[in-house]
């Protein structure tokens, strides 16, 4: 399932353009805030298929050495042990991946040249090399090389991220996560696996709430926020502050206010771990001291009240 860094990002990219623009519409802005959760979501499945198109490869390049006309004893004799790995044939024939794949349109069909890259990445790899040189292989040894491939391929491939900026605009950041839920969806793989079970794109209902609720009442209270980081940034000229830095402190305390269930701790470590990588060098810590006010004034005044596992 998407994680709740993810829908915050995405929550905050929506806030910044709705900001940023001269429309108003907010219910327009909302309705594209669920549609880039739903392309990160699509990406998932997306990233998935690209095992079975280097491993589709691959068996096209042995179909070919076996028709040369001088083929070696390699040539012909391949090993084969790649593209009949089992894990890579279970996610070919899933009916779950497939029928989602056709429904969104997602194919690598265009990016020949992606995937030849990330063959030629995976031939080189030692982890590869040990697999396909090993006397015995096992159905363990099957998994691990399809993780591996997700866990060092993908991320080190800079055509991908090119390719994906180039079939969405919504997809730019998510493939880390996209590679997470992968990861997560072979963990579940097992010998008696007949079908890739996806895993749901929220948790339960109360995430694809938050991420709404995030949204429209940050936006509806923002000024409000600008205020109150105005108060505590007494050093600090506002119009100085990074406009990035002013969203993700309103996000902020949007969630401190409107989620009983969020614990503090969580909610002031998750904006600063994002304001690293989306705002400037030194936001954090810009942050995190105005944060620690706005806390203790809001418990203080009851606008924070905690409750399960909030109280943690």
């Amino acid at each position: 399932m998407l994680s709740r860094r993810l829908l915050r990002t995405k929550v905050l990219k929506a806030l910044y353009a709705r900001l940023k623009s001269e429309s108003a519409n907010d219910a327009a802005a909302v309705k594209n805030l669920m549609m880039s959760v739903d392309k990160a979501y699509e990406l998932y499945v997306h990233v998935m298929n690209l095992i079975v198109c280097v491993k589709n490869y691959a068996e096209e390049r042995q179909e070919i050495a076996l028709h040369k006309q001088l083929p070696t004893y390699e040539d012909l004799n391949p090993n084969r042990r790649f593209v009949e790995n089992c894990v890579v044939h279970l996610i070919e024939q899933s009916e779950s991946v497939k029928e989602f794949s056709k429904a969104h349109k997602l194919s690598w069909h265009d990016c020949p040249e992606l995937i030849k890259t990330l063959y030629n990445q995976l031939v080189s790899a030692d982890y590869f090399k040990a697999y396909m040189s090993a006397e015995k292989c096992s159905f363990r040894d099957d998994v691990r090389v399809v993780e591996e491939f997700f866990k060092n391929e993908p991320d080190n491939c800079e055509m991908l991220e090119e390719v994906l900026e180039e079939q969405s605009l919504m997809w730019r950041d998510d493939l880390n996560s996209a590679l997470i839920m992968v990861l997560r969806t072979l963990s579940n793989v097992r010998r008696s696996t007949t079908e890739i079970t996806l895993l749901p794109k929220f948790k339960n209902e109360d995430d694809a709430d938050f991420t709404r609720t995030l949204f429209t009442d940050t936006l509806g209270s923002y000024d409000e926020s600008l205020k109150i980081v105005e108060r505590f940034a007494s050093n600090w000229d506002l119009e100085r502050i990074a406009f990035m830095d002013n969203l993700i402190m309103a996000m902020a305390m949007t969630e401190l206010r409107c989620f009983p269930s969020i614990p503090v701790k969580v909610t002031l470590d998750e904006y600063i771990e994002i304001s690293k990588y989306y705002s400037t060098a030194n936001s954090g810590q810009f942050i995190n001291g105005v944060l620690d006010k706005v806390v203790e004034e809001f418990t203080a005044d009851g606008r924070i009240s905690k409750s399960g596992t909030g109280l943690l």
